[in-house]
């Protein structure tokens, strides 16, 4: 890959990180905002329904941010965009669609079969 596309990728993965961690900023900042008390316990039980859904969200925004940062951690060391089960090229328009992939979509396949079957 040349070094024009993997800047590409690499703004774009930082592009992707700093919008996520503006994100988890400010979804604690809101939770701190939030401690009140309310005399219908429905109403509270709302508010925790909320706030763990909002949980499970970050969570999963949380492990994006370490793909992330390992993806960026492979263009540095020039590993980036190769499958790291077949060190076959992963096409550009696969790492488009999901830039921290690490799997060439043949590879992704078998292993999605695989997962599967059991």
């Amino acid at each position: 890959m040349d070094k024009q596309t993997l800047g590409e990728f690499r703004e774009l993965l930082n592009l992707q990180l700093e919008e996520l961690l503006q994100e988890a900023g400010k979804t604690v900042s809101e939770m701190n905002e939030e401690n009140v008390n309310f005399a219908d316990p429905t109403d509270r039980a709302s508010l925790e329904s909320d706030r763990n859904f909002e949980l499970r969200i970050r969570d999963r925004e949380r492990k994006l941010i370490s793909k992330i940062r390992q993806a960026l951690e492979r263009i540095d060391d020039g590993s980036y965009g190769h499958c790291e089960s077949c060190d076959v090229e992963i096409s550009p328009e696969r790492l488009r669609a999901r830039p921290v992939t690490t799997l060439c979509i043949e590879c992704k396949t078998e292993q999605e079969r695989l997962e599967r079957i059991g």
